[in-house]
């Protein structure tokens, strides 16, 4: 499902052969011990951000109106919640990016520290500066999402609306370059795909954004997931550009876990699912050197968990003749908490089946066609258990 196009192909320049040469000429690769330090400071930056910003946010807040409060159906919490919790991510994890992308990375081919080793990166300052139209796609997608789902939070847009507004955000990031590209894909064909799925992820991690911890604590998981596979293929970028947002999202958890004293709103939800969506997007996950195509299912895979619980919800929900876009009770979360569970512990499931799945698609990156089919029927079972146990559980 998601090849990288021409342009694309940039993000993952260093690849490979030209990986090993690298090695070889004593210049760090990206999974080094150099690089790891990198990314554990563009994590560390993100989350210290993070950390920072949500209680300013939090109050402003209350002083903006962002407040969500609480009714006898499912908004069971005790009083008005700030909801700008997906401003501070997201202002965690744009403020990072650019802070090192226009700054740090520019100076660091060019200075060197004393007692301080740190990888060189001249060999990949033309690749990364290549692709800053990208990243400023991805920013502004970000952004305009966070808008969307703030004037939601305000004054509850029409659920035509809101998909319209994701549909037309979705389409320019296809116009800008970052594409689903299929083995067999026209630009039609291209358009639809990468529509499709920006608006299918958006929406499932708002469905899923029903219980302390849980959209946030998701996201956390399938970036790092995200940035796992890229830095496995090399791919250096996307790698620092998901261990960013993971840092960002970390940093917000300690304050969204329950008890939470921050909600995400729609406008974190619909954030966090957006570029959840593109970052699968702009990651080359089949080569032609691989055994099968079905490295192509990974990002399917990785976001199993709202992906399904979309599916489910939706079917319910018709199933009983009710609108698609109207909440209730039947998420994954819920009927979890419904079979026994406490709500931090249902979370924390979700987290490890979202990890499991996740840590299991990255085996179709060189899996023959046995091992691949055999990840594949895995992840179909432990989603079958799950809703088992659901269904049986709870009677």
């Amino acid at each position: 499902m998601l090849r990288a196009s021409s342009s694309e192909a940039v993000l993952a320049r260093l690849s490979g052969s030209q990986a090993g040469h690298l090695a070889d000429s004593g210049v760090a690769t990206p999974l080094s011990a150099h690089w790891l330090f990198v990314y554990l400071y563009i994590f560390i930056v993100s989350l210290v951000l993070a950390l920072s910003l949500t209680p300013i946010f939090r109050w402003l807040s209350f002083r903006w109106g962002f407040v969500d409060q609480p009714d006898s159906e499912r908004k069971l919490h005790a009083h008005a919640m700030p909801l700008l919790g997906g401003c501070a991510i997201f202002g965690a994890f744009a403020a990072n990016v650019l802070l090192n992308y226009l700054l740090i990375l520019p100076l660091s081919s060019q200075i060197n520290l004393p007692l301080v080793e740190l990888p060189d990166l001249r060999p990949y300052i033309e690749g990364a500066f290549s692709v800053w139209q990208k990243l400023v796609v991805l920013l502004l997608g970000g952004f305009l999402m966070l808008l969307l789902g703030m004037y939601d939070d305000k004054y509850e847009l029409k659920a035509w609306i809101k998909l319209l507004g994701q549909a037309f955000i979705g389409a320019g990031t296809w116009l800008a370059g970052m594409q689903i590209m299929h083995f067999m894909a026209t630009p039609v064909l291209s358009l639809v795909l990468t529509v499709l799925w920006i608006v299918t992820i958006t929406n499932a991690m708002n469905f899923l954004d029903n219980m302390d911890g849980l959209c946030a604590g998701l996201g956390l998981v399938c970036s790092l997931l995200f940035g796992l596979i890229a830095g496995i293929q090399h791919q250096y970028f996307v790698c620092i550009l998901s261990v960013a947002f993971a840092g960002a999202l970390m940093g917000f958890l300690p304050y969204n876990f329950k008890p939470a004293k921050i909600f995400l709103g729609d406008a974190g939800s619909h954030c966090v699912g957006y570029i959840l969506a593109v970052l699968p997007i702009i990651v080359t996950f089949y080569r032609h050197n691989q055994p099968t195509r079905l490295s192509v299912l990974i990002p399917l895979l990785v976001l199993g968990v709202p992906l399904f619980d979309l599916v489910t919800v939706t079917y319910i929900r018709l199933r009983k003749g009710r609108p698609i876009y109207v909440g209730d009770t039947n998420h994954i979360s819920h009927r979890l908490v419904q079979i026994g569970l406490p709500q931090r512990w249902a979370v924390v499931a979700i987290y490890l089946i979202t990890l499991t799945l996740g840590l299991g698609a990255t085996v179709l990156l060189w899996a023959g066609w046995t091992a691949a089919f055999i990840v594949i029927v895995q992840a179909l079972c432990i989603l079958a258990l799950v809703t088992l146990l659901e269904h049986f559980g709870h009677k």
